[in-house]
């Protein structure tokens, strides 16, 4: 079998460590799954999703001069159209209490940056001073 980018294959996972997991997709040919292309979700632990032994769908994603291949789980299968990466806009209902406008927010901003800035400007003058001998 010929093994190129983009080809879907099915692998055996053989090994996991903490940034991925190895996989077989055939005998003498095998490539990483990078812990980041296991599923479409935030993956802390690898084992939480895999398992040595595990049969898996992979797509090659990339194959480098030496003929290590990278793999990916969430890009070999299809995502379903219930659901999406990106959700489509909301129509804004409307609430009796009224949001603040991007100029109120930004101006409500700039005070509290300026006061936290005049506080620890007071705190450097305070803290200089005492060094200086006065």
């Amino acid at each position: 079998m010929d093994f190129e980018v983009g080809s879907i294959c099915a692998g055996k996972v053989t090994g996991i460590t903490k940034f991925g997991a190895f996989v077989t997709i055939a005998p003498g040919k095998s490539g990483l799954v990078h812990i980041s292309e296991i599923a479409s979700s935030y993956v802390s632990d690898v084992r939480e999703h895999l398992t040595e032994g595990q049969e898996i769908t992979v797509k090659i994603i990339g194959i480098d001069q030496t003929g290590r291949m990278n793999l990916s789980m969430k890009s070999a299968v299809p995502v379903p159209m219930s659901v999406s990466p990106r959700r489509p806009p909301q129509p804004k209902q409307a609430t009796s209490v009224s949001e603040p406008s991007f100029e109120d927010k930004l101006k409500r901003f700039m005070q509290d940056s300026d006061n936290k800035m005049s506080g620890v400007k007071q705190y450097s003058d305070k803290k200089g001073a005492r060094r200086r001998g006065r």
